[in-house]
């Protein structure tokens, strides 16, 4: 079974930086596409980012140029830094490993992502 854990967050003033974790078990990231997600209304989850295995990345419009996110294969971890956060960025982050299909978003929890972690929240402040 494969099990995500997300760590990281908590509240940052406007401009300041945050980074995440989600440490992988019961599968090896070079098997996944892993991504954070953000939830952005009361069931739907958009896509922040996404790596592949061989380091193909995506960000979301919102984030790009802000964020980054990487992979540790030896940690089998993925990690997101975020920098100059703004206050709409405030929100519950969840690590996730996709499934076939990459979306744009996704219902939160819901089963078009393969495994979602339990989510960390964000807060950024004015």
């Amino acid at each position: 079974e494969v099990q995500l854990v997300e760590s990281g967050g908590g509240s940052v003033q406007a401009g300041g930086s945050l980074s995440l974790s989600c440490k992988v078990s019961g599968a090896n990231l070079k098997d996944l596409r892993m991504a954070w997600l953000r939830q952005v209304t009361d069931n739907e989850c958009e896509m922040v980012a996404n790596i592949g295995a061989d380091g193909t990345d995506y960000y979301g419009e919102a984030v790009r140029g802000r964020f980054a996110m990487s992979q540790d294969s030896a940690k089998n971890s993925v990690f997101l830094q975020m920098n100059t956060l703004r206050p709409e960025d405030t929100a519950v982050y969840y690590c996730a490993a996709l499934g076939v299909y990459v979306e744009y978003s996704y219902p939160c929890l819901g089963d078009g992502v393969r495994v979602w972690g339990r989510g960390t929240p964000v807060t950024v402040s004015y």
